[in-house]
């Protein structure tokens, strides 16, 4: 059987995601940064992207959203109450039932994180605005949307660590001997 080689199309969209993601992961200390000024994991950013205000959702929502167990999504729940991020509300139909809605300070701080997380790095800055509007026009390409996300629309699933078939949330110490991620 013939060995079927990568076309040059795929080869080059390959580099080039490469190069993107090689970016993107090396201005994660930027992202850490603002993340720590809040005291809050990439986990709890994520969680608070799909939190609203006034529209509450219930645990097991929120751990089908994140990805998760529902004993995960309390921890979350538990450490953004803590520091006052997020509530839980009962309500008035099933009083075992509780929803969780960010609480103002939790708005504040995710739009605050979302503001900071757009702020182009300085590699971007660095740029040529020639060079700066080809870039946008081609991801533009790929996200025809993105003007319009919300800052709630843009994450992904904030418990989607997964390491050897178990998963397990970023802000938690790992079994001693497991591999970290590090």
């Amino acid at each position: 059987m013939a060995v079927r080689r990568p076309s040059a199309k795929r080869t080059l969209a390959a580099r080039a995601w490469r190069r993107l993601f090689d970016f993107f992961i090396s201005t994660r200390h930027e992202r850490d940064a603002t993340l720590e000024r809040f005291r809050l994991t990439p986990n709890d950013s994520k969680a608070l992207s799909t939190l609203d205000p006034t529209e509450g959702k219930p645990m097991s929502a929120l751990a089908a959203a994140w990805g998760t167990d529902a004993s995960n999504a309390t921890w979350v729940v538990d450490r953004l109450e803590r520091l006052g991020l997020a509530q839980r509300r009962t309500i008035a139909t099933d009083r075992r039932v509780k929803l969780v809605v960010l609480t103002s300070r939790g708005l504040a701080a995710r739009d605050e994180i979302m503001s900071a997380f757009r702020e182009p790095p300085a590699g971007m800055l660095a740029l040529e605005s020639r060079d700066l509007r080809a870039l946008d026009d081609i991801l533009s390409k790929l996200t025809p949307d993105a003007t319009r996300l919300e800052p709630s629309s843009g994450y992904g699933s904030p418990m989607a660590t997964r390491r050897s078939g178990r998963r397990r949330s970023a802000g938690r110490t790992p079994p001693a001997g497991s591999n970290n991620g590090a």
